[in-house]
């Protein structure tokens, strides 16, 4: 499902001036606080009204200026996650989901999306007696079984710790495989970003200064400022080889050949997602010998770009995968880098952490 977005919207001594398009599955909106992200999603949801421009998702227009249409929020079919999850305390759970149920209506179309959240054995309780966890997925519950056209998620797993959104994020990854609603997350936090989005919209002081598929992105090294020297790396597509590859390893299979990664809970075969940063990546111009790291690929040059610091943002070639390296400025001219040079890169095993893998890898 096609979506458009075109508005720009004064908020006080803040302008937003967003554009961007997308072709439904899961786009983040991903930037600093403060960039603009949640304006978007309210105008989205029809809860703020921009000044110009328009809003269209698939054949449906919500907003536009130029026509005077403006379909007020209850019509829009909107499902709404907030960072808080915003469950009546004197329902149970069953009774917060059939809440979001339209009325006259008694059909539950989402079933396997409810499926996908692992709630069942929740229905029962009162949100009192949930985790942060358990009562994000409710509400996530609640939200698509109203049946929306679209999903917006506004920082969904901001109030929970390290441990619970490792242990969300899984049933947040079924969701997104098993529906077919175009779904907007907003977040600063790009390990979640990595493992759920389709399409990057990095936004920046109320404008989007990057638009387009997710892992062509990450692994532009022109983008590194706007993303982030910390952030800015390759997302991979791997097939599990070898789930238990012995001392907490798996053996993992891409387009680059073998890869040697802390240990993933999937079964072999299954595909997965690995952001490898720019930063864990060391280059060699000579097959290095002796060295700890067990992840040693051969690759070309394809681009460099230089930043305003020491820094410098190399893109790699490696069999049929894209992946980045940042060094600094002295060593790249040391090695004499330059587009078209073969290489190697060397990637740690240990500097990938857990919450760099999994997602939904695509075959």
């Amino acid at each position: 499902m096609s979506v458009s977005v075109q508005i720009t919207q004064s908020l006080g001594g803040f302008t937003l001036d967003a554009g961007f398009e997308g072709e439904g599955g899961v786009t983040a909106l991903f930037g600093p606080s403060g960039c603009g992200k949640t304006s978007v999603i309210n105008a989205i949801a029809g809860l703020s009204r921009p000044d110009a421009g328009h809003i269209r998702v698939g054949g449906h227009v919500l907003f536009d200026s130029s026509k005077g249409i403006f379909v007020p929020p209850h019509k829009r079919r909107i499902g709404y996650v907030f960072q808080e999850p915003r469950l009546f305390p004197h329902m149970s759970v069953l009774e917060n989901i059939e809440y979001g149920r339209p009325m006259q209506s008694h059909s539950t179309p989402m079933d396997g999306g409810l499926a996908a959240l692992g709630i069942d054995h929740l229905m029962e309780r009162r949100p009192r007696d949930l985790s942060g966890g358990e009562a994000q997925r409710v509400a996530i519950a609640r939200a698509i079984m109203s049946q929306p056209k679209v999903l917006l998620m506004d920082e969904p797993l901001a109030a929970l710790d390290d441990a619970r959104k490792s242990e969300f994020l899984p049933y947040l990854q079924a969701l997104v495989a098993r529906t077919s609603i175009p779904v907007f997350y907003v977040s600063h936090a790009m390990a979640e970003v990595a493992q759920l989005a389709d399409h990057l919209v990095v936004m920046r002081d109320g404008r989007v200064v990057r638009s387009g598929p997710l892992a062509q992105i990450l692994s532009d090294p022109a983008a590194v400022a706007d993303i982030g020297v910390r952030e800015a790396g390759a997302i991979l597509n791997v097939t599990v080889a070898r789930s238990d590859a012995g001392d907490g390893l798996s053996e993992l299979s891409c387009g680059a050949g073998r890869l040697y990664l802390p240990k993933v809970q999937a079964s072999d075969g299954e595909t997965l997602r690995v952001r490898i940063r720019a930063s864990d990546v060391m280059l060699s111009k000579d097959k290095p010998d002796g060295l700890s790291a067990l992840n040693i690929l051969p690759c070309s040059v394809t681009q460099l770009h230089e930043g305003h610091g020491p820094g410098v943002a190399v893109a790699l070639r490696s069999g049929s995968v894209d992946l980045m390296a940042r060094v600094t400025r002295r060593s790249a001219r040391a090695m004499g880098l330059r587009a078209g040079l073969n290489c190697y890169a060397v990637i740690k095993s240990v500097s990938v952490a857990p919450t760099d893998m999994g997602g939904r890898g695509s075959t």
